[in-house]
């Protein structure tokens, strides 16, 4: 797959458009927020389906518990607040009412990982992939820009079961085609190819992966880029494929090292490939308050971290 940079814009603006898509298309879509509507980007749908809309006020568990009987009830739910609060704060709501008896709500979380910025450690999160990941039954998606975030709206509005959709605060680059023919739920994109490293990366790591792809290339490189954006059910064949080719990989996230897309691929690799890996994440630490930009480099998040990892990771297939 080939990118072109078209622009920037936030991914929680993608996930707003794609729900007001998503809401013209079928009557049984509705949506809940917990007092962040203009912050989730959710006032479009509000004012367009008012009846279909729920303000539930700072009661982020009681948003789920009323999104569960509404999935009762034959509607599609998606509830939108900050991603700590869309899982930390209610975990328990979410694993007895939703993922325990599968109920198709889509659980829809803005200001993720330490991007969020100023706010701080206490609303950032850098823990939820790993806590979604390991319900039983629970989709994790995690588009890379404002049009995949809009194609995985409309696309988990179609898919049956509880889903965990994270998405960001920053404007970052748009380089996926807005109607993208090849996105689809649980199917990793390739969007560079190459023969001597693999690079996989989720969310706003993509387009530093990206980045790091142009400046490998520059001394001799060839780096594979995946777009990791299903983290559950996660595209075993894609990640062997590429690794049985390049022999050694690294994983990008802005997320805890432990237990986010790094831990998915080397499941799966250590079940089929063992092979040399490099984590880029945070390593087991929470954030701090600081411009999304300062973050990323105290963080280790950024294009030249990923550089530093392949050239790690590449001594090691070397070495073995």
């Amino acid at each position: 797959m080939k990118y072109i940079v078209t622009g920037k814009n936030d991914t929680r603006s993608g996930f707003g458009d794609g729900l007001l898509e998503a809401g013209r298309k079928n009557p049984k879509v509705v949506g809940l927020c917990a007092d962040l509507i203009p912050s989730l980007k959710m006032d479009s749908f509000q004012k367009e389906f008012p009846e279909r809309f729920f303000e539930a006020g700072i009661a982020e568990a009681n948003m789920m518990s009323v999104a569960a009987g509404l999935a009762t009830a034959g509607f599609i739910p998606f509830t939108g607040t900050f991603a700590n609060f869309s899982t930390g704060r209610v975990y328990d709501q979410i694993r007895q009412s939703i993922a325990y008896s599968l109920k198709n709500v889509k659980i829809c979380a803005s200001h993720a990982g330490i991007t969020l910025g100023e706010d701080g450690a206490t609303h950032q999160i850098l823990e939820d992939i790993g806590l979604m990941r390991m319900l039983p039954g629970m989709t994790v998606v995690v588009p890379c820009d404002y049009n995949q975030t809009r194609l995985a709206t409309l696309a988990v509005a179609e898919w049956e079961g509880p889903v965990y959709l994270r998405f960001g605060r920053p404007k970052v680059e748009i380089f996926t085609p807005a109607g993208d023919p090849d996105f689809q739920i649980g199917k990793a994109q390739v969007l560079v190819e190459g023969k001597d490293v693999s690079i996989f990366a989720c969310g706003h790591l993509v387009w530093e992966a990206l980045k790091a792809s142009e400046i490998l290339r520059e001394v001799g490189i060839a780096a594979e880029v995946i777009n990791i954006h299903t983290i559950k059910p996660i595209d075993e064949a894609a990640i062997l494929k590429s690794v049985r080719k390049t022999g050694c990989l690294v994983t990008a996230e802005e997320h805890n090292v432990l237990g986010g897309l790094g831990d998915s691929v080397a499941n799966v690799l250590s079940r089929n490939l063992p092979s040399p890996q490099e984590y880029i994440g945070t390593q087991d630490t929470f954030g701090e308050s600081g411009t999304p930009e300062q973050l990323m480099v105290k963080y280790g998040l950024t294009a030249g971290d990923i550089v530093a990892g392949v050239h790690r990771v590449i001594a090691r297939k070397v070495t073995q």
